[in-house]
């Protein structure tokens, strides 16, 4: 009964900001009838792209191509509600000023194609920057370190979709050629059932370093048989840190690496966070590095961690988005320092959710150079 009702209440969101897009933006707009036609049919069609993306991403497996189609959907809803909004305060804005009616007429065109070209504009280039993939340079200083490392830093790829095996693999190359030392994962790696992300997890196989891959949860394993995930990510030669540490490098130059479960086990009851676990015998003179999928699981970290690694945030991936998650999230991206002893680097995302688009917040390959 529960997917039901959440599809219902998915459902009649959706619905509603359809209906705000058609009676506070379509409806104003000065156009001719027929194109406002032509637009409340595109909101319908689009709709129905988003109900097709929902049965597409846990039900049916549509073609790759399809599949794409169904999830710019939701996206494109969300850019037009929010042009919608700005659209309106500005019309309401424009009756309530002191000038001619013709002058008024004239700026109110301008608004309405500027504010359609917007529209369009936003949301193609939210889809080019979805698929670009920045690498992300940071240097972060660690006191007591004693040797430079290097470690990239992949999160929230969320496979399943059009995160697939060419995906992963074009990340693969990409990763080897930065020779790095060790390379992390923080969370939110699969979002399909493990059964079908077999060929696609294969993939992380080849990835090459010299101290190995590590990988923590995040939240979207606990939807996917979290017990399933963590054993074929450590099928495939990836340690998978659960409440726990080791250490990198050798001769006391190195550092401790910990990892913890996602906070969401809290709500489930099950693999919850523990710190204190996770910091057990390890080396005391060397610094501490954790990874934790969420940032505000640094709310948690009292002392024995020189620096955080997240993600979880995805940067806001629809610029609007960014505000909300800061209701949410103590830091959206980059790097930060917490406080005296402790710094925290939060990773954007190296794929997607959703909507295969990001506006101003673009996926990123994180090269942190420890010195």
């Amino acid at each position: 009964m529960k997917p039901i009702l959440f599809f219902l209440a998915v459902s009649g969101v959706f619905i509603l900001l359809n209906m705000y897009i058609s009676r506070r933006f379509i409806q104003k707009l000065d156009v001719h009838k027929k194109t406002k036609t032509i637009f409340r049919i595109f909101l319908v069609v689009n709709f129905f792209g988003i109900i097709g993306y929902m049965i597409g991403r846990y039900y049916i497996d549509f073609p790759n191509w399809l599949y794409f189609l169904f999830s710019l959907p939701i996206g494109i809803l969300f850019l037009l509600f929010c042009s919608a909004i700005i659209y309106d305060i500005f019309r309401v804005f424009l009756s309530k000023i002191p000038i001619s009616d013709s002058r008024r007429k004239f700026f109110k065109k301008s608004l309405d194609l500027s504010s359609v070209v917007i529209a369009t504009s936003l949301s193609a280039r939210a889809i080019y920057e979805a698929r670009d993939i920045k690498l992300q340079k940071v240097k972060i200083k660690i006191d007591n370190l004693k040797k430079s490392y290097k470690i990239i830093q992949l999160s929230d790829i969320h496979i399943g979709g059009l995160v697939d095996s060419k995906f992963i693999k074009d990340i693969v190359l990409r990763v080897n050629a930065l020779k790095p030392d060790l390379v992390v994962i923080t969370g939110d790696l699969i979002d399909i059932n493990v059964d079908k992300a077999e060929n696609i997890l294969n993939e992380l196989k080849n990835l090459k370093s010299k101290y190995g891959t590590y990988f923590v949860v995040g939240n979207h394993e606990y939807f996917h048989d979290i017990d399933k995930v963590i054993d074929k990510v450590k099928s495939i030669g990836i340690r998978v840190l659960e409440n726990e540490n080791v250490y990198i490098g050798e001769n006391g130059n190195g550092f401790n690496l910990a990892g913890v479960y996602d906070i969401f086990g809290y709500r489930v009851n099950s693999y919850e966070p523990d710190i204190y676990k996770a910091l057990e015998g390890k080396d005391k003179d060397s610094p501490t590095l954790l990874l934790a999928h969420q940032p505000r699981y640094i709310y948690e970290v009292q002392h024995g961690v020189d620096l955080m690694l997240s993600g979880h945030t995805h940067g806001g991936q629809l610029f609007p988005f960014r505000f909300l998650v800061k209701l949410q999230q103590p830091y959206i991206d980059g790097l930060h320092q917490h406080n005296k002893n402790l710094q925290i680097y939060v990773n954007k995302g190296t794929g997607f959710w959703g909507p295969p688009m990001r506006l101003g917040a673009s996926s990123e390959i994180t090269q942190i150079d420890l010195i």
